[in-house]
């Protein structure tokens, strides 16, 4: 599978470790936004067979990509924890799937990683993305996130999870919260960038 480079998420320009550019930078944003792979050919049949075609062992081969990618903590030892977490799947997509799909790969990531894993983000809202715009999706996404454990966010260093990186708005409603609710640092990975 071809690597995906590193950039800022939402300009594109090149930036080391896929760090947010000063330019881009909001207070809602992940410090960094890392994918393994562009979302086309190999990676996309892998994800299609994780995502409609019930192949759950899928999670742990995408994981095991995705261990290079995990950005480390910017803190010295003793400083925050670092806690991976996943982006919540719209409720009406696990009923028809059977499971989460970023559940599954943040799981199997964190396990890989030797990194706790923490089930601390609730979706509300059902909104269906794909076509959507960028400011569409902001629209969409913004109360669609609430901490459900403040108390495990509190101070640590979060790594959020997902499958697809399409526009990084998912990712900033979700830092949003995570940041609301006390924690240090959230980067974010994706097994592909659309």
């Amino acid at each position: 599978m071809p690597v995906a480079s590193e950039r800022c998420y939402r300009c594109y320009i090149a930036s080391p470790g896929s760090l947010t550019c000063v330019d881009c930078l909001t207070p809602s944003s992940p410090r960094s936004v890392r994918t393994a792979t562009p979302y086309k050919g190999i990676a996309k049949d892998v994800l299609w067979k994780l995502k409609s075609g019930g192949a759950q062992a899928a999670a742990r081969e995408m994981a095991s990509l995705l261990l290079p990618f995990i950005p480390r903590s910017p803190y010295s030892p003793g400083g925050p924890d670092v806690l991976v977490v996943h982006l919540p799947t719209a409720t009406t997509r696990i009923r028809q799937r059977g499971y989460d799909q970023a559940r599954l790969l943040a799981r199997a990531l964190a396990k890989q990683a030797r990194l706790p894993y923490a089930d601390v983000l609730a979706r509300s809202g059902q909104a269906h993305q794909v076509g959507a715009t960028r400011a569409e999706r902001l629209i969409q996404l913004s109360d669609a996130f609430r901490v459900s454990s403040a108390w495990q966010v509190r101070g640590a260093h979060i790594i959020l999870v997902d499958d697809v990186l399409t526009t990084g708005a998912s990712f900033e409603a979700a830092t949003k919260v995570l940041k609301a609710a006390g924690a240090a640092q959230v980067d974010a990975i994706a097994f592909a960038r659309a």
